[in-house]
């Protein structure tokens, strides 16, 4: 298969239309080609592309952030002397000033199929700017590695936030591209947007389901993105940021797995299994043990539980549903333990007024589903499945693979 940035690179009648403009680029250190070369090394080798200006998103175009609400700085690139842009530094909306200078704007980034990875926040809004200021948007795009199933609840109006860019549910089944295509139309923006398709990529094809296994060398799209299988599972595990369990931070498996030093992790399985079996299909769940080097628990030993979907023996692609994999964790937690204090009360993205966790869903339905003692699983089904539905009808307008 070809990403659309190594179709960019290949085909000089693509690249003819970037003729005699200022090119920006929007990039981490996932925007790689098959070798391995970053996005900005290969567009600078090109002598029909001005590059005029980077920017990074949250982590930075260096990848070298590790936690949520830790800025970048601008700078100038040490290499090719333009101007490096950071839009999660002191802003998170590019000012009139980055716009001012470049035409057209490449958008490289790798996704991870999940509505609060706050890529697709970028994505909106460097969109909007651009519609605002005359500019040209082209996304270079890129696999998602989730694939194209959809789960959870769709974010309710009023509740769009740095990680609710738009009414999507948690795992959207879009690529960058499609969901470039989606802001467009959702907005009414008037832009001038081209996306650079892949080629051959083939989203539910195994063993990959969406990302080119064995044919593609995963980098980290974020510092706690270190492979597919975290990428699978983290449509449910990026819950655990609002809550007081540990995610995994500070492990060699970050958002795999969750724990806590004062939970019983089997007695939690155990009460799961129990509750909706019917949940935690295409995955195996062992009860493990881990100790945080940093982040939440940090030096303490937790009890948790490791979500596995590495081997086909055990991972079924179309059953696995890791949103509702993690709610059933939360719900099983409350039922053990009634008055654990499950939700972290903090500063989440920028936000200090709603709590993280409700942002996290962009809803308090969740929330309300897990703290209410005779909510059943088929209740949150309830609630979610006409959610999803309608997400699969809305989406198939906006599907190019």
């Amino acid at each position: 298969m070809k990403l659309g940035l190594e179709r960019l690179l290949a085909d000089v009648s693509l690249r003819r239309p970037l003729a005699g403009k200022r090119v920006a680029l929007l990039a981490h250190p996932a925007s790689v080609t098959r070798e391995l070369t970053h996005a900005l090394d290969a567009l600078a080798a090109l002598p029909d592309i001005t590059l005029a200006a980077a920017f990074g998103p949250q982590h930075g175009l260096k990848g070298d952030k590790q936690d949520n609400m830790v800025e970048s700085p601008d700078e100038i690139d040490p290499r090719y002397g333009i101007p490096l842009f950071s839009l999660y530094g002191e802003v998170r909306r590019p000012t009139d000033a980055m716009m001012s200078t470049f035409d057209v704007l490449l958008v490289d980034l790798q996704d991870l199929g999940c509505r609060i990875y706050t890529f697709i926040t970028t994505l909106r809004y460097v969109l909007e700017a651009a519609a605002k200021h005359g500019k040209a948007v082209w996304v270079l795009d890129r696999p998602n590695p989730a694939g194209r199933p959809v789960e959870g609840l769709t974010l309710r109006e009023g509740w769009e936030s740095f990680v609710g860019a738009g009414a999507m549910p948690m795992r959207h089944g879009l690529t960058m591209g499609e969901l470039a295509h989606w802001f467009v139309a959702i907005l009414k923006l008037d832009v001038e947007l081209r996306v650079i398709e892949m080629e051959g990529w083939q989203p539910d094809a195994a063993p990959g389901y969406g990302w080119p296994l064995g044919e593609r060398t995963w980098v980290n799209p974020s510092p706690n993105a270190p492979n597919l299988w975290m990428a699978r599972a983290y449509a449910g595990t990026v819950m655990l940021e609002g809550t007081t369990l540990s995610e995994g931070r500070g492990t060699t498996r970050p958002l795999e797995l969750f724990g806590a030093p004062d939970i019983d992790a089997g007695a939690v399985l155990r009460e799961m299994h129990s509750l909706a079996p019917e949940w935690l299909n295409g995955c195996v769940l062992r009860e493990c043990w881990f100790e945080p080097t940093f982040h939440k628990h940090a030096g303490k030993l937790c009890s948790g539980v490791q979500i596995h979907v590495e081997d086909q023996a055990h991972y079924d692609h179309a059953a696995f549903r890791p949103w509702r994999v993690q709610a059933l964790a939360f719900k099983a937690i409350r039922r053990r333990y009634p008055d654990y204090p499950l939700w972290r009360d903090f500063g989440y993205e920028y936000e200090f007024e709603r709590q993280a966790i409700d942002l996290i869903n962009g809803s308090p339905l969740l929330r309300e589903w897990v703290d209410d003692a005779v909510a059943m699983p088929s209740d949150l089904d309830a609630l979610t499945l006409p959610d999803e539905a309608a997400w699969e009808a809305l989406r198939r307008d906006y599907l190019r693979y």
